[in-house]
């Protein structure tokens, strides 16, 4: 069997931006996520926060251009210099970048932060289990952890109801893989196991894309996203929907 190892984009970075950041699949993630941060009261004054596995920045830009000071690492150099070119662009000073691995920021890394976000990563790490105690190391107590994943149930479901019944049966392994199609869905059970080992309580869950993609006319994906915006802020807290996002989306309190 192949070894599974750690995921960088470089090579395909700007694929990643046109095929993600920039389909309403992306833009739908960042509203979402933008949603439940602009809640929590750490940052209803101005923070300190650590974006890990930052990727193009789009959020870290976001929180920045709030008042936030955000400090950026991914294992993509490619990645980081985009997210460095728009911070320019933008006028943003408040954003610092490192291209560090997760695992040695979490055994060099002195600072600890009261927000640490994890978007959309864990899914393309070989040792996702290890990689949430690492995260802990580098979230203050009381401070809160944003892990964002891709789930495996709702891969599980979609593709079954898209009739790629032989796929689900050999639990999503295929000769060759999508290049930006996630390389390690997770179940948000054994997710969030993982978390409460490594000392975090769960504060909320939503589900990220409940709905976008199962519809069966994906065009309406840009012709009505607004309405879809609208519907997806309005039940991806409440079940069965939020269980059924393509993402799961977890804010955890380091005890």
């Amino acid at each position: 069997m192949k070894q599974k190892t750690d995921r960088s984009f470089d090579g395909i970075a700007a694929k990643f931006s046109r095929n993600i950041y920039n389909s309403t699949k992306g833009k739908l993630r960042q509203l979402v996520l933008l949603r439940d941060l602009a809640e929590l009261e750490v940052l209803q004054q101005p923070c300190q926060i650590l974006d890990v596995g930052a990727g193009q920045g789009q959020l870290a830009l976001a929180l920045a251009a709030q008042g936030h000071s955000v400090h950026l690492t991914d294992i993509s150099a490619q990645m980081l210099q985009l997210a460095q070119q728009q911070a320019t662009e933008q006028g943003l000073t408040q954003l610092t970048f490192s291209q560090i691995g997760l695992a040695e920021l979490a055994a060099t890394h002195q600072q600890q932060y009261r927000l640490v976000l994890c978007h959309a990563m864990l899914e393309w790490l070989a040792q996702p289990e290890l990689a949430i105690a690492q995260l802990r190391k580098l979230v203050a107590p009381g401070g809160v952890l944003s892990l964002m994943f891709y789930n495996k149930d709702a891969k599980r479901f979609g593709n079954i109801l898209f009739g790629n019944f032989d796929y689900v049966a050999a639990d999503f392994q295929v000769k060759k893989k999508v290049s930006l199609n996630p390389q390690h869905p997770l179940a948000p059970q054994e997710v969030l196991r993982w978390c409460e080992q490594a000392g975090f309580r769960l504060l909320a869950k939503t589900g990220v894309r409940c709905f976008h993609d199962y519809l069966r006319d994906r065009s309406l994906q840009q012709s009505h996203f607004e309405q879809l915006l609208a519907l997806e802020l309005q039940y991806n807290r409440t079940e069965p929907y939020a269980s059924l996002g393509r993402y799961q989306h977890l804010v955890l309190i380091a005890d």
